[in-house]
């Protein structure tokens, strides 16, 4: 009877400190490639079947000036593939040229869990916005912009309207986070709509999060790559009105530190396990 007392003790303040903490939210990572072709609408279609709080994605802009979801500035495989060609600039082709790749044909080596769908072309930014009213998610949205390679992109103000002018069209402001490596683009975006919230990218900063959303046009979001994540730089983050997404971790070990880290959102290939996972721990 005793230990029986105990166990429920036990449970109970289990449950209760779950229930005193506040939900960690997930971000599908470019949509959720651990089990669909990545940046395509049926990775963001099981995304949101599987019930995340983000579909992240990432954009680039074609010759013809339509925005795209691609992670990369240039086509290639596994992720896109094409019969004729090994490789090609998307900002040097039109949306239809672009459409003639495969981007659902192959499967990526490095996600064996990844289900191929043959003929899948890249969706546009339109074809995205338009799965809105499918759900309550957010977008989480990278401008990928590079200094070192203008002929990739259009100017960041120029890629920071055009993809305003979108967010707009679909009257989704308040379900939109930008975010970039590239904070000439979240500057923009600031100057030209302070209603955006702004998500701070960054792989190998060591600064204090708050230092690196200051020059991100004062993003509300810092997204650290996950290894850069720290209980007291998270605290440190809250502390200043900040929000923390990590990215991008996929396995137990790296979801438990950055719950014990107390992170407000986790990106993740895998988003299903994930929401999964934070069930087992109460956290949803």
């Amino acid at each position: 009877m005793v230990r029986a007392l105990l166990m429920g003790l036990m449970l109970f303040a289990f449950l209760s400190e779950a229930a005193d903490r506040p939900k960690i939210l997930v971000h599908g990572h470019r949509g959720a490639r651990a089990r669909r072709p990545e940046n395509t609408l049926p990775a963001f279609e099981y995304a949101i079947q599987q019930g995340v709080d983000a579909l992240e994605m990432d954009m680039a802009v074609t010759k013809d000036n339509v925005i795209v979801i691609s992670h990369d500035p240039i086509l290639h495989g596994p992720v896109c593939t094409a019969a004729d060609r090994e490789s090609d600039v998307i900002h040097q082709l039109t949306l239809a040229e672009v459409r003639q790749w495969d981007c659902g044909g192959v499967r990526n080596p490095e996600f064996p869990t990844q289900q191929t769908v043959p003929g899948t072309r890249m969706p546009t930014l339109d074809d995205v916005f338009q799965l809105a009213d499918r759900g309550t998610f957010d977008y989480n949205i990278e401008t990928k912009s590079f200094p070192e390679h203008p002929e990739y992109t259009p100017a960041p103000e120029e890629f920071a309207r055009r993809v305003l002018e979108k967010i707009r069209q679909y009257r989704l402001e308040k379900r939109i986070i930008l975010q970039s490596f590239d904070f000439r683009t979240l500057v923009a975006m600031r100057k030209l709509a302070p209603e955006i919230r702004l998500s701070a990218l960054t792989e190998d900063d060591p600064r204090e999060f708050a230092a690196i959303a200051r020059e991100a046009g004062h993003a509300e979001i810092v997204s650290p790559e996950f290894h850069l994540v720290t209980p007291a730089k998270v605290a440190a983050a809250h502390a200043a009105g900040l929000q923390v997404a990590p990215w991008t971790a996929d396995t137990l070990a790296d979801w438990d530190r950055l719950i014990e880290a107390k992170v407000d959102a986790i990106i993740s290939d895998d988003p299903a396990e994930l929401i999964a996972h934070l069930k087992t721990r109460g956290l949803r």
